[in-house]
């Protein structure tokens, strides 16, 4: 057990990249090595400083299992659509 907060989660993380129209995001596999996540494995597509919406990540019980359900989420979709939006105000809501 590692000297951590309670409420810590240290993972280890394993990165691809994924290439769509010319841009390219990441894709960190996070493995849980203390505390809980989600599932034994979270594949979390990101760009650096932003991270995809829940429903964009991937979930497994293998590295394996959580890249593939995170590139079956995903799939198609334009990366502005897998990335939350800092405010409406970019779709032009302006609620």
């Amino acid at each position: 057990m590692l000297d951590l907060h309670k409420d810590d989660i240290f993972t280890k993380v394993s990165r691809f990249n994924l290439i769509r129209n010319g841009r390219m995001l990441y894709i960190d596999v996070h493995q849980s090595i203390q505390g809980q996540l989600a599932a034994k494995f979270i594949a979390v597509p990101n760009l650096v400083n932003i991270i995809a919406k829940p429903e964009q990540q991937g979930i497994g019980e293998s590295e394996q299992e959580a890249i593939k359900d995170c590139l079956t989420k995903i799939k198609g979709q334009p990366i502005e659509e897998i990335f939350p939006m800092e405010n409406n105000q970019a779709k032009g809501n302006n609620k």
